[in-house]
C-alpha cells in the first residue's frame, strides 16, 4: 500500500542556516503542532522541517484511521513491527533531507511515536540501509526522541554483528532520549484533630518511562556509545519547557552551532 503523506511545514532558520532537523509528531497529531512550538525556541541556525504522518488504520485503536508513521498494535519495544511502515516512513524523511545542501548538518527528532519513527530511522543510518534491503544513503549528525520507544530492537543486534562499519557509526552517533518518570506527589489535609495523607503519581502513562529506559539500556548494549538519557519526575505523555531547554543546551553542543 502506497503511504500518502501529509503537508509538511517548515520553519526557515533566523540566522545563518548551519543545520536541518526533520522533526515527526506523536500518533494522531500533525507536523503543523510541532512546527509552532519549534519556531519559539532559541535556535536561529536550525531549519525544522515538520512532515504529517499518513493516514491509515491503527491497531492500537483497533483499525479506526489515524495519522501514524506505521501501524501499532502496542506501544512498547515488545509490539510486534510494522517494517513496511517504518521503511515508508524513514524513506520519506531521508528524502526530505537529501535536498539540503552538502555542508548543512543533518538530524531526526520527534515525539511518542515520531520519536520511535527517529530512531529507526538512526538504526537504518547505522546500518545503511533500510529493514527492505534498500540503502539509506542520509549522513545523520544527531537524533532526539520524547517520550518514544525504539522499534525492532529484537533484530538489531544481530543485523549490527554483519559489519564493523555499523559499530563505528553507532558509537559517533549522538542521540538524546527524555522522558517523563513516576513521581508521588503527597499531600497533607488536617481536619481538627483528624489529619489525612493524600498520594497521588504523575508519569507518562501512554509510553511509561521504563520503555523509554530500556529502549536507551539497549541502544548503549548495542554500541550506541554517545547517547543521553533525560529523565523528568512526574512529566506525563507531553512536553515542558525544561525538557525542550535540555534539547537546545544539546543541539548547540552536539551540532556545534555558533552565533547567529
Amino acid at each position: 500500500m502506497t503511504s500518502v503523506f501529509g503537508r509538511t511545514h517548515v520553519v526557515r532558520p533566523k540566522g545563518t542556516h548551519q543545520a536541518t532537523i526533520v522533526w515527526l509528531h506523536g500518533l494522531g497529531d500533525k507536523g503543523s503542532s510541532w512546527s509552532q512550538l519549534l519556531e519559539t525556541l532559541p535556535l536561529p541556525n536550525i531549519k525544522w522541517i515538520c512532515p504529517t504522518a499518513p493516514t491509515r488504520p491503527v491497531s492500537l485503536f483497533g483499525g479506526f484511521p489515524s495519522t501514524a508513521w506505521f501501524d501499532a498494535l502496542d506501544v512498547s519495544e515488545d509490539a510486534p513491527d510494522d517494517l513496511d511502515g517504518l521503511d515508508a516512513s524513514a524513506a520519506h524523511v531521508a528524502n526530505l533531507l537529501s535536498t539540503e545542501p552538502a555542508d548543512i548538518k543533518l538530524g531526526i527528532g520527534g515525539f511518542s511515536m515520531g520519536a520511535a519513527a527517529a530512531l529507526y530511522s538512526a538504526t537504518c543510518h547505522i546500518l545503511g540501509q533500510y529493514s527492505n534491503r534498500n540503502p539509506y544513503a542520509v549522513n545523520l549528525s544527531c537524533v532526539v526522541g520524547l517520550s518514544g520507544w525504539l522499534p525492532c530492537s529484537r533484530t538489531l543486534k544481530s543485523r549490527m554483528a554483519a559489519s564493523n562499519e555499523t559499530a563505528t557509526r553507532a558509537a559517533s552517533l549522538p542521540i538524546l532520549l527524555c522522558h517523563g518518570s513516576v513521581y508521588v506527589y503527597i499531600s497533607v489535609l488536617s481536619f481538627g484533630v483528624a489529619t489525612v495523607q493524600l498520594c497521588a503519581l504523575a508519569r507518562d502513562e501512554v509510553v511509561p518511562h521504563k520503555f523509554g529506559e530500556k529502549s536507551a539500556d539497549f541502544l548503549r548494549s548495542a554500541g550506541f556509545g554517545n547517547l543521553a538519557f533525560k529523565s523528568y519526575d512526574g512529566l506525563g505523555h507531553y512536553t515542558i519547557p525544561e525538557e525542550m531547554d535540555e534539547v537546545c543546551r544539546w543541539l548547540t553542543d552536539k551540532l556545534r552551532l555558533q552565533g547567529s
